[in-house]
């Protein structure tokens, strides 16, 4: 099987394989220097997604391209990104241009575009984010197609996703999607910078985000238009793989991108090292925490073998989270191995941490719970 995808990684999100899929558009791409739509490269784009939907597949977009149209609207320097202020103005007056520009191309193919625009924090609370799922469910079982940007207009520095790779990925989740699919001026994950080393690798396939995996990205974007680069679409990948979602980075500057990376042995395929469906999926796709728990190399080993967290196993206790919160789990050596749901706040966690079951109950007060994580609210990165 991975022979096939690492001869054409596209296989992987064929209408038959791939019910749902999320295709995200960079800002260079739809949008040219001058900060005018590329019409004639978006026609393209939407005649793939007709014909995909036509298969039975069916597509959310998620669209870069606010900011730079405002900014052309405005005449704002630096394509609206001087400063914050100055790019929320300009996705205020970019989305009303960019929602257009969708519903008049996606009309001309039959189709019907709905704008959802989101904020972290629509995504990052547990109840939002089944709102949204439940809205993008019923968009698609009517038909419409989901076109997704982060609402820049209110969102702040410490609210953001800062991106939109990452968006793409949290929304596959949110939406059930089986892949997702970055459109981008690269056309993949290479050994090094293809443009600064000519004897740079491109890579077929990724089973394995390894740090030398994440070493070969970078966080520059060629166009310097967008906010993501190489580093943003790995993180992505991670997000996405770790909630069992397919993720491709490929080349969208070619005409009818989609029809390209289907009928070509481009692009760059990120497996996904595990399923998680629910709850799990969406505490994978978790950008903020509450809090961290560091745990020592016995715990470590034990939560790969899908137990859940005992407070014996916990070294550290860092924040001041509560119950039900959101704590990432942190090896010793200050690696990311998890994120899960916390059985206690952090003060009684300080208290228990290294403890037996046995010997919690005098310290707490109260009878302790039977993990400080349970592995039914836990999620291995």
């Amino acid at each position: 099987m991975v022979a096939a995808l690492e001869a054409i990684p596209a296989r992987q999100f064929d209408p038959a394989s791939c019910p749902r899929l999320v295709v995200k558009i960079g800002s260079s791409l739809l949008v040219d220097a001058a900060g005018a739509v590329r019409s004639e490269w978006l026609a393209g784009m939407v005649a793939d997604i007709a014909e995909r939907r036509q298969q039975g597949q069916q597509i959310v977009i998620v669209s870069s391209g606010a900011i730079a149209l405002g900014a052309r609207r405005l005449g704002l320097e630096k394509g609206g990104r001087a400063s914050l202020e100055d790019a929320q103005a300009a996705a205020a007056v970019g989305q009303v241009a960019l929602a257009g520009v969708w519903e008049a191309l996606l009309a001309a193919q039959g189709l019907t575009a709905a704008q959802v625009l989101l904020t972290l924090g629509d995504l990052e609370d547990r109840r939002r984010y089944l709102n949204v799922a439940a809205t993008i469910a019923r968009l698609l079982d009517l038909g419409a197609v989901p076109v997704l940007n982060e609402n820049d207009t209110v969102a702040t520095t410490e609210i953001r996703f800062g991106d939109n790779d990452r968006l793409a990925a949290r929304a596959a989740q949110a939406a059930g999607a089986s892949g997702v699919i970055l459109l981008s001026d690269v056309d993949g994950l290479y050994t090094a910078n293809p443009a600064t080393e000519p004897t740079a690798q491109r890579l077929s396939v990724v089973k394995s985000l390894t740090p030398d995996i994440m070493a070969m990205a970078t966080g520059e974007t060629r166009s310097g238009m967008g906010s993501g680069g190489m580093a943003a679409k790995l993180l992505a990948a991670r997000m996405a793989g770790a909630a069992g979602i397919a993720l491709a980075i490929c080349d969208g500057r070619v005409e009818r991108p989609l029809t390209h990376f289907a009928t070509h042995c481009g692009g760059t395929l990120f497996l996904p090292p595990r399923a998680a469906k629910g709850r799990k999926a969406w505490l994978a796709g978790r950008i903020t925490v509450a809090g961290a728990l560091v745990v020592d190399a016995g715990a470590a080993v034990a939560l790969k073998r899908g137990a859940s967290l005992l407070a014996a196993g916990v070294r550290g206790v860092d924040g001041r989270f509560k119950r039900g919160d959101v704590v990432a789990i942190m090896g010793s050596e200050g690696e990311l191995l998890g994120r899960g749901l916390a059985g206690y706040d952090a003060e009684d966690a300080c208290k228990i941490m290294g403890l037996r079951n046995e010997a919690q109950g005098p310290v707490l007060g109260y009878a302790p719970r039977a993990a400080l994580v349970h592995a039914d609210h836990l999620v291995l990165i």
